[in-house]
């Protein structure tokens, strides 16, 4: 496809290397001359190129439908069109990792949770540090809200220490009704059978094999990965923990969910509407 801008550059050749005029010149060409004319009335958009710019570079995992919200959340009364448009001229689209298409199965599908503190979600991911030491983090997770309520990070996370992880949570908020993980040795163990008997939680074991069961915290997995360790350079536990802690606080206060209407966590899990 040929564009304006090529169109006017062969027009003015013509014009400058044989003396014809214009006219005579879009004739050759077959081009309307009004196109070769046309000079546009856009805005100037620097400042807003700028603040897009500056937000892509802090959030360099975010595409421009999430960017457009934290744009209209700072002020700026802007079309996700016109975002798209500047988003695509400054090549800040973001490189998508391709996933291994896996055979579908049949799935057992859970009743979707009407309030928070329902029903959690737990899961462990893996990294490593600079020194190439690897670490563990204890992911929970809220369904109803998607609020990631804990992120705990060490080197060894046993059975005993996830019962601790949850006994400080319900410190601070209820107890579900049901807690969904996978069938780890942390979770299958003694140590948590016994903890959810006296607290009265039911634990629901996934199918071994099947993660798509536990979609909530791996959903919140693959942001965690993609967003933060992916970005992330960690020289000690030290600062893992206080990186992830970070993130987890942007994640639920800050970071707009498309699946929440643009609303972060709490935000949905206070009832708020997203602000116009």
């Amino acid at each position: 496809m040929v564009t304006p801008a090529a169109r006017r550059l062969a027009v003015g050749w013509l014009q400058d290397g044989f003396g014809v005029s214009q006219r005579r010149s879009c004739r050759v060409l077959a081009v309307v001359r009004s196109t070769i004319q046309y000079r546009s009335r856009r805005p100037d958009d620097s400042a807003l190129r700028a603040e897009l710019i500056g937000l892509a570079a802090q959030r360099r995992r975010f595409g421009y439908r999430r960017l457009t919200v934290l744009l209209r959340r700072g002020g700026s009364h802007v079309n996700h069109k016109k975002v798209y448009r500047l988003y695509r001229e400054e090549g800040l689209a973001v490189r998508r990792r391709k996933r291994r298409k896996l055979v579908a199965g049949a799935r057992i599908i859970l009743a979707a949770p009407t309030q928070p503190n329902q029903r959690w979600s737990m899961d462990f991911m893996g990294d490593s540090l600079a020194t190439g030491r690897t670490f563990r983090i204890l992911n929970l997770v809220d369904d109803y809200s998607r609020e990631a309520i804990a992120t705990e990070v060490d080197t060894s996370l046993p059975g005993l220490r996830v019962v601790r992880v949850l006994e400080r949570v319900a410190e601070t908020r209820p107890l579900p009704a049901m807690i969904v993980c996978d069938n780890g040795p942390e979770f299958t163990g003694r140590a948590l059978d016994s903890w959810a008997y006296a607290r009265g939680v039911q634990l629901h074991f996934i199918r071994p094999g099947k993660p798509i069961e536990n979609a909530f915290v791996e959903s919140f997995n693959g942001r965690l990965r993609d967003e933060c360790l992916n970005e992330s350079w960690f020289a000690d536990l030290r600062e893992a923990r206080m990186k992830i802690g970070v993130w987890r606080i942007d994640y639920n206060e800050v970071r707009p969910h498309s699946a929440l209407g643009n609303r972060t966590p709490i935000e949905y899990a206070q009832g708020e509407s997203l602000p116009s």
